[in-house]
């Protein structure tokens, strides 16, 4: 059973409905950390959300777009393409206890 870190989100502005928030794919070096592309999402209260990005990182830039419901048993999708042959779907469920 493997261990996984949840992504670095920077919150950009937040209410009672949820919070708007960023997520930079970062590439550190030895002297800097350099940004390859973003993901910005919002996240409700309640678990659900939605998000799109670019990541830069490659050759081409790979976009993405995804949701989730909420609640204790939560459902995810998403797909991603960088527009050629780089395409995909992913689903999960991610399940709190």
């Amino acid at each position: 059973m493997g261990v996984a870190a949840e992504d670095l989100k920077l919150p950009l502005d937040s209410d009672e409905k949820g919070t708007l928030y960023i997520n930079p794919n970062l590439s550190p070096t030895e002297s800097a950390v350099n940004t390859k592309g973003a993901t910005v999402g919002v996240e409700r209260p309640d678990g659900s959300g939605l998000s799109g990005g670019v990541d830069t990182s490659k050759e081409r830039p790979t976009y993405s777009l995804g949701a989730s419901t909420g609640g204790k048993r939560s459902y995810s999708a998403g797909a991603f393409s960088d527009g050629k042959n780089n395409a995909g779907v992913k689903a999960g469920v991610t399940i709190k206890y």
